[in-house]
């Protein structure tokens, strides 16, 4: 059963886990930085976060407009092959995709600095 929703905010939500080799904690937020930011400009992505848990795990969430979009941005391959393989060899231990349906949407996007 499919909750009804209430917003406007993104239909489709993957939430990412890993664990990740100790000492290599640099290298994957650079790669998963560089990734994300291609996925949104050049294939479709929504955007997405990163965060450390207090479990010792990393959690990324990725918004998509749709399932479709985010399945064709991924079927013609990496955007970046060496930032792929950087984020691969940090990762000791990769979890389940988890697929969230949005049904409130309270986040604020942050103003931009003009520093």
């Amino acid at each position: 059963m499919s909750p009804e929703l209430s917003t406007k905010g993104p239909r489709f939500v993957v939430l990412y886990r890993w664990r990740l080799h100790p000492g290599m904690e640099s290298s994957f937020i650079e790669a998963w930085s560089r990734l994300s930011e291609l996925l949104r400009s050049e294939r479709g992505s929504l955007g997405s976060r990163l965060h450390y848990g207090s479990d010792g795990l990393w959690y990324s969430y990725a918004q998509w407009p749709s399932a479709q979009a985010r399945k064709d941005a991924f079927a013609i391959g990496t955007v970046d092959p060496v930032a792929s393989e950087q984020m691969e060899q940090a990762i000791a231990e990769r979890y389940p995709e988890v697929v969230l349906e949005s049904v409130a949407d309270f986040l604020v996007a942050p103003a931009c600095s003009g520093n």
